[in-house]
């Protein structure tokens, strides 16, 4: 008997092999598959916690008169991760899948570049949030064992950035393969990665108008040169199925799933509504875009009557008797699990053109380019279907209204203005160019116990597991730029 059992085992221990082997899964990483993986992971990356609660909030696009989601709309930081939620998901996910992409792709110009091309925009938006990040040493744990990466001073950072793109964009082969429809923005289109890559580059090169702007303009002249994003036909947007959970609009997903899924004006669970500074300029301006954007539930249904519309303050303790009546985000748009999300649009790098003009930096007409970028900013709510359509008659009425004029910095005000508008839901990026310009000027909340002393917060804060494994790379950080502080300003905002 034991003899006969030794043997089945024996005639067993092959077949046991092969069970434990997924016929289904890859022993190599297969790049085209994960970069449309990183592509997924570089918006479903912490949308609620990073641009709803913390820079909408902050930014006045959104208000919650509850304690524990008030990082930005009341400076408070209480319990959670809000304030690092972005920095301990976004490394293990889209920042390592792309670098992977990368090493995987060598022989292949067009795949290389536009993978480099998509890991400065993850980690410029990284740095933007933090300021002195991992980058240089980031991710490099399983390939070259460095587990405790230092962390690179902004400044170095960004001539990086701007070094990729400049030679990504430069290596681009419209006669060489692509990702093709792996790729979720442009389906491959070279042409259209390249305008993208020199709009990533205005929008850089405009960051730095403050911390170096003869360096700033050096950039923005030669991102301009190269050819940026002027036409709606080449807006980057990112696509959704809609079919899974892992293939959804990142602003739908978790809007629905943490504030309005109850979809009556009530039953909101992290108490969040639109906040009233933002829907005063909208009503006041009489601004079409409202009707894309916001609804209040009037009799189980949903109305985007203009004059209904009503916002929240900001740095509420209490919940409103009103409440049920306030505005939320149109359910018919916004909260369309199929919606794309605008990546980099023609309104954006418009009214960079117009800033630029109106510093000297470009020869093109600063009154002409804002029109055109608010007529590009109404067109692109068609994006997010029927509801989303602004009549023309209605974009010309509103566009001679709001002409740019006056001293220059009253244009650069109306430019500020118009882009914390036309970038509605980018949070982040609205926060990022708040921080450079100043504009539009927010009056800030101060309720007591806050964690900013009543102001404005400039940066999010590094999570507490860099602080126990790796803490001589973060003082090092922290003795370069400043304090773990919301208060802190990174680099680029003097």
């Amino acid at each position: 008997m034991a003899v006969t059992a030794t043997l089945a085992f024996q005639s067993c221990d092959k077949g046991f092999a092969d069970m434990n082997i997924n016929p289904d899964a890859s022993a190599v990483a297969q790049p085209e598959f994960l970069f449309s993986k990183a592509l997924l992971d570089t918006w479903g990356n912490s949308y609620f916690s990073t641009d709803a609660l913390f820079a909408g909030g902050s930014m006045q696009h959104f208000a919650t008169y509850k304690d524990v989601p008030g990082l930005g709309d009341k400076y408070y930081f209480q319990q959670g991760t809000y304030p690092y939620d972005y920095f301990t998901t976004g490394y293990p996910t889209a920042a390592i899948e792309m670098a992977t992409v990368i090493t995987a792709v060598d022989s292949s110009v067009n795949k290389k570049s536009i993978a480099r091309i998509m890991r400065a925009y993850i980690m410029h938006r990284m740095t933007d949030l933090y300021g002195d990040i991992p980058y240089s040493e980031a991710v490099k744990g399983y390939a070259s064992n460095i587990f405790t990466p230092k962390y690179d001073a902004q400044a170095d950072i960004y001539a990086d950035l701007l070094k990729e793109l400049d030679e990504s964009a430069q290596a681009l082969d419209a006669s060489q393969p692509t990702f093709g429809a792996g790729d979720y923005i442009y389906s491959g289109d070279v042409t259209k990665w390249k305008k993208f890559a020199y709009s990533m580059m205005l929008r850089i090169g405009m960051r730095l108008t403050k911390a170096d702007a003869t360096l700033a303009q050096t950039w923005v002249t030669k991102a301009i040169a190269g050819g940026v994003i002027t036409s709606d036909a080449d807006i980057a947007t990112m696509k959704y199925t809609g079919t899974s959970t892992s293939n959804r609009n990142p602003v739908a997903a978790s809007l629905l799933s943490n504030d309005y899924g109850a979809a009556n004006g009530t039953g909101n669970t992290e108490g969040g509504k639109y906040a009233k500074t933002f829907i005063d300029v909208l009503k006041s301006t009489n601004d079409p875009r409202m009707g894309a954007i916001a609804v209040v539930w009037t009799g189980g249904k949903t109305d985007t009557t203009s004059s209904l519309q009503q916002g929240m303050p900001n740095g509420l303790l209490l919940k409103p008797d009103n409440f049920g009546t306030l505005s939320e985000p149109n359910p018919a748009t916004i909260l369309q699990y199929t919606a794309p999300f605008i990546v980099m649009s023609a309104a954006e790098t418009k009214l960079l053109l117009a800033e630029a003009a109106v510093r000297g930096w470009y020869a093109g007409d600063a009154a002409t380019t804002f029109s055109e970028a608010i007529a590009s900013s109404m067109h692109n709510w068609s994006l997010f279907g029927a509801a989303g359509v602004i009549a023309s008659d209605r974009v010309a009425t509103y566009q001679a209204a709001n002409p740019l004029t006056g001293t220059t910095d009253q244009k650069l005000a109306q430019i500020g203005s118009q882009m914390w508008i036309a970038m509605f839901l980018d949070e982040q990026e609205i926060h990022a160019n708040w921080r450079r310009t100043g504009y539009p000027v927010l009056t800030p909340v101060n309720i007591p116990g806050n964690a900013t002393g009543g102001t404005i917060p400039r940066r999010l804060l590094y999570p507490p597991s860099e602080e126990s494994v790796n803490s001589a790379s973060l003082q090092a950080a922290v003795t370069r730029q400043g304090p773990n502080a919301m208060t802190t300003h990174v680099w680029w905002d003097k």
